[in-house]
């Protein structure tokens, strides 16, 4: 529960200095049962309770059916249960577009497009005005130097940002928090672990494995790494004045 509360007040802090939760909001949280969205998932749960501001969540779980089988996401469905949120779950054939019928030999690119298009359709349905993601802290930093060193940018995802297509605000309220509190955390949970092929195989693990070993010959890496973001100002990360 310690940490729990830790991690609550870096969801706060991140609700307050970015402005990720009004009054009335209904916001839809994609869960998709690994140790981020289940940690999203309870901690926007239990941070209604003492919140300055009224609002509903939705969970809502999509099924790339990996290997043309339905995946069991049960244990989403119970912390849900716990909780008392609602929870959809949404088969696709993510799986087939992707791997059978386009055979894309670099796949994530166009799994993450057809994911976004089903969650944000997922989300209008339900009747929410929020989509909360749970991007953290480690994956703000990872993105900042897959930009720079692949891309030749400075850039991040936001922590919050309007999607004028769909009238949708799209909020991350984990990234103020470290992957490592939510590693720990998260050995409560059943987690619903990815068959996908290329997991872990991808830019983004090899880019977590460097700045796990710079972290490590050279402490304070990532936090000054993440301060340059900020400082920057970059995609609405610049402190609040």
């Amino acid at each position: 529960m310690f940490r729990m509360q830790k991690i609550l007040s870096y969801v706060r802090r991140a609700c307050q200095e970015f402005d990720l939760i009004q009054d009335g909001d209904k916001i839809a949280i994609g869960v998709s049962g690994g140790k981020d969205s289940m940690t999203l998932l309870e901690s926007l749960a239990r941070m209604r309770r003492f919140s300055e501001f009224n609002y509903d969540i939705y969970a809502i779980t999509l099924d790339p059916r990996f290997f043309g089988e339905d995946g069991d996401f049960s244990p989403v469905t119970r912390l849900c249960e716990k909780l008392g949120v609602e929870h959809t779950l949404i088969r696709t054939d993510l799986y087939q577009i992707v791997f059978e019928i386009r055979k894309e030999k670099n796949p994530c690119s166009l799994c993450a497009k057809i994911r976004r298009g089903a969650l944000h359709e997922a989300t209008i349905n339900a009747g929410c005005n929020k989509i909360a993601l749970a991007h953290s802290y480690d994956d703000a930093i990872e993105t900042f130097m897959m930009n720079l060193f692949k891309e030749g940018r400075i850039g991040c995802f936001s922590p919050k940002s309007y999607l004028s297509r769909r009238d949708l605000t799209m909020i991350r309220p984990l990234v103020f928090t470290p992957e490592h509190m939510i590693i720990s955390h998260a050995k409560q949970y059943e987690i619903v672990k990815s068959p996908c092929p290329f997991d872990k195989h991808t830019e983004r693990q090899r880019t977590k494995e460097f700045l796990h070993e710079r972290e490590l010959s050279d402490k304070g890496f990532k936090l000054r790494m993440f301060s340059a973001l900020r400082k920057s100002g970059v995609d609405g990360w610049g402190y609040k004045k």
